[in-house]
Parts: C-alpha cells; structure tokens; sequence
C-alpha cells in the first residue's frame, strides 16, 4: 500500500479511536469507587432564655435526628443496581436524598436526579420537572445529595441514577412516603 493511504487511515483510526474511549470510557466497567458519608446530624441548643434579663442557665446541646420523608429500593435498568433511597428532613429544615449500600456500575456521566414519573417509568425518560441533585459520587456505598432548597419533595415519585452521556437509566428507586 501507498504511504498516502496508509497515513490517513491511521489517523482517521488514532481519532475513532480516542473518541471511543472519551464517550464510553471503557476501563470503568473494571473501577469502583466507594463513597461512605454519614447522614449528617444538628446540634440544636436545648438553652432556656430568661425573658427578665437574668443570666441564661448553661445550653444543653441536643443531637436532632433527620426525620425520614420517603424511601425505596433500587430495581435494575441498563445496569444491575441495589440499594437503598431516602429522602430526610434535617432538624435544621434542609432535605437531602439518602443513598445507602449502592451496588452499580460505574460510568462514564451518571447523574442523581428525583423524577416525576415512578421507577419502571423513567427507563424510559426522566420526563418533565425531574431534579438533577449531582454527579454520582461513587458506584458503591452510602452517600448524601443535598435538594435545592424550595424543591417539594411530595411531588417526586423516584430517585435515578441516569447516565446523561447515553441517555439510559442504570437503575432507580420508587420513593413511597414514609408513615409518620
């Protein structure tokens, strides 16, 4: 073969091939990572304030504990995924998104949304008024993603984890609000 083939073919091939491995990232279906936050607690001062102006007694700190709103299980979509979802209100009026002992799949853009639609639904879709919370911290373990603030939780049916590159949902979590 010519060398004015054989040139142009291998960078025609040098760049399909750096753009393979930027969209699918190919190494990561053999990574994890692991992530394991704690639920984060209020200290609240338990302190009663004199209204005659005398010395206040000294504070008693309380630690508030998160009350659970909603929660779920993870079904599997394009990849096999587990765990658990909550949404939590903190004692301090902040509400986050609960990921406990995730199980998935690692990904080249994979996201934490709060979808309208139910967990079999948004395999489909994410579908109108769905709330992207951030990236996916890691593919394994517990983990926090903190609701802008203002957002109502009441009207959120699933948590996803949606890749965002490839449009497909690796798994999500009907959320069935908890008994209070």
């Amino acid at each position: 073969m010519s060398r004015r083939v054989v040139v142009p073919a291998a960078l025609v091939t040098a760049v399909a091939v750096a753009i393979g491995l930027y969209l699918f990232q190919p190494w990561k279906a053999f990574t994890d990572t692991r992530v394991d936050e704690a639920l984060p607690t209020v200290v609240v001062d338990q302190g009663d304030k004199e209204a005659t102006g005398t010395a206040r007694p000294p504070a008693r700190k309380k630690t508030a504990a998160p009350v659970d709103l909603a929660q779920g299980t993870f079904v599997t979509h394009e990849h096999d995924t587990s765990g658990t979802a909550r949404t939590v209100r903190l004692a301090d009026g902040g509400q986050l998104l609960r990921i406990e002992d995730l199980d998935t799949s690692d990904g080249p853009d994979v996201r934490v949304y709060l979808s309208t639609r139910d967990a079999d639904e948004v395999e489909s879709g994410l579908g109108d008024g769905a709330v992207q919370l951030g990236k996916l911290k890691g593919n394994l373990g517990n983990q926090n993603y903190t609701v802008p603030a203002g957002t109502d939780l009441s009207e959120f049916r699933s948590a996803v984890l949606w890749c965002k590159r490839f449009s497909v949902s690796f798994g999500a979590a009907d959320l069935t609000p908890v008994a209070s």
